[in-house]
């Protein structure tokens, strides 16, 4: 019976405990995303700032930003949060129209409390502060990043003590 009160009561409890539900995993799955987890010494809370081993901070939060480049905004910032693979190819994470790039030209990902980058054996090369890159090589805030004609200043977010 579809007017029966209790089947209609029933009804909305059970999409009032979905949505609870559904509330609480999107409330801790944000809070992890931030960082909120209890404050372990030496990291602000919400920060996207972690501790690591030996008082350490690791910087979660880094970006590349478009100095030149063809297909490129400049300013432009791209978050490399869990790393990026660049090149001309629709493979890449970012796609770049650059003439002297490779279908999939270097990628800068995170290791431990650090970023690198890495040059996927490319034709023309990756180049880091001017120098050819070979292999890879660990990034510094404000460290530039060449691709043919397309360059790319690599930033912390939030600053660390690495230096």
């Amino acid at each position: 019976m579809e007017g029966d009160p209790l089947a209609v009561a029933l009804k909305f409890g059970f999409l009032a405990v979905l949505y609870l539900f559904l509330f609480a995993v999107a409330r801790s799955a944000l809070r992890d995303l931030r960082g909120r987890a209890p404050a372990a010494a030496g990291a602000e809370e919400g920060t996207g700032m972690h501790a690591v081993r030996g008082g350490r901070v690791a910087a979660t939060d880094a970006c590349l930003v478009a100095l030149s480049g063809a297909g490129l905004d400049i300013g432009e910032r791209v978050d490399l949060f869990g790393g990026v693979s660049i090149g001309r190819a629709a493979e890449a994470d970012l796609r770049i129209e650059d003439r002297y790039a490779s279908g999939i030209h270097c990628r800068v990902y995170s290791r431990g409390n650090a970023y690198y980058v890495e040059d996927m054996n490319s034709t023309n090369g990756t180049f880091l502060n001017g120098a050819q890159l070979t292999g890879d090589a660990e990034l510094a805030d404000l460290d530039e990043i060449s691709i043919g004609d397309t360059t790319f200043r690599f930033e912390l977010a939030v600053g660390d003590d690495r230096g």
